[in-house]
């Protein structure tokens, strides 16, 4: 089990485990969080550390100062997005891989329950790369644009995935067709984020929330149930979903932890879960293939 002296430390980020929740914040402040190649490393990277510890029992990713993230460096001027101009990490048949996009798959892989608390701005990858996230909560001050098309480019981060699967197919055209920047009582209204709150209120919310879990449940339970949810949006029929619920409840009902679910419910007294996603898993997790990237 990690502790406080072996946390990484990043350029980009700042990294903070207390009671179990790891908060992991954008910190470009002066650049509004802006997103490059160092951020894209150093979010993956925590997120390894994240999954190997299970000191971290939920995530939560926020922003320093007043925005969340403003999007793209923008930086190189005209040519940030030439990505014959600005090759970095893997080729595969000559094309470049999105960068948003392996920060996206990684969250989207993740053993452990996230919450994206949006303090401020969010446009561009600040919020594409944030779908995956399981929860998301937004102060008052909050924005957020796809605008993608008025920079002369398309949806990123896996968000013609993503953003149709969280809002609906036509609010995800309009707002990107559109690239309007819009507030965050629209956001709210089309179930982007699922509250707005107070400044103030926003992270000791985003914590509120984070302990439930963490205090609550079976880190494997949770582990186990956020992928069923995830890859059963994929599936072709409810079958596919027999098929693992059959497996999880079996795996699950035998463990440790149900027996202290139960005892500890009969028992009125909080439980005390014992299983690790670090070693504890069951042997058919994970049940899917990952397509590669040709």
């Amino acid at each position: 089990m990690a502790t406080e002296a072996n946390h990484p430390t990043y350029e980009t980020l700042l990294y903070d485990v207390e009671d179990n929740i790891l908060t992991i914040t954008l910190n470009r402040p002066d650049k509004l969080n802006a997103f490059n190649n160092l951020m894209r490393h150093e979010l993956v990277d925590a997120l390894d550390h994240a999954d190997a510890d299970d000191a971290v029992r939920v995530i939560i990713f926020t922003g320093a100062g007043r925005g969340f993230c403003a999007g793209a460096d923008l930086s190189g001027g005209g040519s940030t997005f030439d990505r014959d101009v600005n090759a970095d990490g893997g080729i595969v048949n000559s094309v470049h891989r999105d960068g948003g996009g392996l920060v996206s798959l990684r969250i989207y892989e993740c053993l452990k329950p996230t919450i994206a608390a949006f303090n401020g701005a969010a446009v561009g990858v600040g919020i594409t790369s944030m779908l995956p996230v399981d929860i998301r909560i937004a102060s008052d001050k909050a924005k957020f644009g796809f605008v993608f098309a008025r920079r002369g480019i398309v949806p990123e981060a896996c968000s013609s995935y993503f953003l149709p699967r969280v809002v609906g197919i036509s609010r995800a055209a309009e707002w990107c067709f559109t690239g309007e920047v819009f507030d965050a009582a629209e956001a709210l209204d089309g179930g982007l984020v699922r509250s707005v709150v107070a400044p103030d209120d926003l992270i000791p919310t985003a914590r509120e929330l984070a302990t439930k879990i963490a205090k609550n449940t079976s880190a494997v339970s949770v582990t186990l149930t956020r992928h069923m949810l995830w890859r059963m949006l994929g599936a072709d029929h409810p079958m596919e979903a027999h098929k693992i619920d059959s497996r999880g409840v079996q795996f699950m009902g035998a463990s440790t932890d149900a027996r202290e679910g139960v005892e500890s419910f009969l028992e009125k007294r909080d439980p005390e879960y014992s299983l690790a996603p670090s070693s504890d898993l069951p042997d058919y997790f994970p049940w899917w293939e990952d397509p590669e990237f040709s």
